[in-house]
């Protein structure tokens, strides 16, 4: 999920955080292998919609399965929060360069 990047290996990109949502809940019972995340989704949107909706899936025993959450913003602040709010709920996060 990136507002203007190409990420590698991608088979479905999400452009806002709403596109993101739809998307994660399109693939709700599969499995993800990586799922990428930007901070910064371009005006006053930005990840944390999705980052909520995959705590609240892991804080009801039901976590997405997601192999890696590649997190790759330019915003080291906003990369940092959504590193500790999603390793806190033991998803699998590495920092990727932006």
């Amino acid at each position: 999920m990136d507002d203007l990047r190409p990420l590698p290996h991608t088979t479905r990109l999400a452009r806002t955080s709403r596109e993101g949502v739809e998307l994660l809940l399109e693939h709700r019972d599969s499995y993800v292998d990586e799922l990428w995340l930007d901070h910064d989704l371009g005006g006053e949107d930005s990840i944390m919609p999705v980052v909520t909706l995959l705590e609240e899936a892991a804080s009801q025993g039901r976590p997405f399965r997601i192999g890696t959450v590649y997190v790759h913003s330019a915003n080291p602040i906003g990369a940092e929060t959504m590193v500790r709010s999603l390793s806190r709920w033991n998803y699998r996060v590495r920092r990727a360069a932006a």
